[in-house]
């Protein structure tokens, strides 16, 4: 007589209840790796480029409508709940989102008491008076990595971004004979240079790039200075970052002054489409990008 032994099949029921008060205390690893991602509200813009930037898409995030309007990228699905203005956000909508995790900067620092009774905040600084941005862009990304237990996702960044910076150098390396004066046009008389503690302007140095403005900067990163100023910047490519508002353009074509200038006379003009000059590591990636193809492709016509 063959014995037989007894073979232990457990209740389906009862290993299902037994698997999910595991997973909520937080056993094992493996299932703790499996879990959903952090959902994340981002009230800053750069905090909300670093996010995406790490492959942690918001729930929710701030002035959705006009960041895709003046960043154009990374891109940012209709599903994420627009929270209204950064300056004054919806904080009924933002509980209603159930955030495990909000993303700001010291720009909101009078919301962080507010901000902590919905959820967790992580609060990091990007610009700062004199101190290029760039590098904190890029430790932010390795920062919100840990924060959201995923550092893989910060490391992957970090090189993607620090690669294509690289490759974009070498391609701009003929074009380091001159300086780069970078600006933005508000109207006819005057444009906000970007100075070294710009977005573009740190990105300009990763680049190997001289920025052509080296003075000190106002409002932390741009300095509005009048259109004469740039007459001294004999040698410099002119850089102009987003679109020139149309009673601008048609008071610089009137503008003997505009004319005059040595890089708008010298045929040594440039035009990039608009880009997030409060942005994080994507918009530096999306100026560098757009920077190498003007200058590739040759200085625009005025007209």
């Amino acid at each position: 007589m063959v014995e037989r032994r007894a073979v232990f099949r457990p209740d389906r029921r009862a290993f299902l209840t037994a698997a999910s008060a595991l997973l909520a205390a937080g056993f094992p690893l493996q299932a703790r790796a499996a879990r959903a991602k952090p959902r994340l509200a981002a009230i800053d813009w750069a905090m909300l480029e670093t996010a995406v930037a790490i492959g942690h898409m918001p729930v929710a995030a701030c002035e959705l409508i006009r960041f895709r309007e003046d960043a154009i990228s990374p891109a940012i699905p209709d599903d994420v709940v627009d929270l209204g203005l950064r300056g004054a956000p919806n904080f009924e909508l933002l509980q209603l989102t159930r955030p495990d995790l909000i993303l700001t900067s010291p720009y909101y620092i009078r919301y962080q008491t507010r901000l902590q009774t919905l959820a967790p905040v992580v609060n990091l600084p990007f610009y700062t008076p004199q101190e290029p941005p760039l590098p904190k862009a890029v430790a932010a990304l390795h920062t919100l990595a840990e924060a959201v237990e995923d550092d893989p996702a910060g490391d992957r960044a970090a090189d993607r971004a620090q690669t294509e910076l690289d490759q974009l150098a070498r391609r701009l390396r003929p074009f380091s004979d001159r300086p780069v004066a970078l600006v933005h046009i508000g109207d006819a008389r005057h444009v906000q240079a970007f100075g070294h503690d710009s977005l573009f302007g740190s990105t300009l140095t990763r680049l190997a790039l001289q920025n052509a403005w080296n003075e000190a900067t106002a409002f932390s990163f741009m300095a509005p200075v009048p259109l004469e100023r740039l007459a001294s910047m004999h040698e410099a490519r002119l850089v102009i970052v987003g679109q020139i508002p149309p009673p601008a353009l048609h008071g610089l074509r009137r503008s003997v002054l505009w004319r005059a200038l040595p890089p708008v006379a010298g045929g040594r003009l440039y035009l990039l489409p608009d880009v997030n000059a409060f942005g994080a590591v994507p918009a530096a990636l999306r100026f560098a990008r757009l920077l190498t193809e003007a200058f590739e492709a040759g200085p625009m016509a005025w007209t």
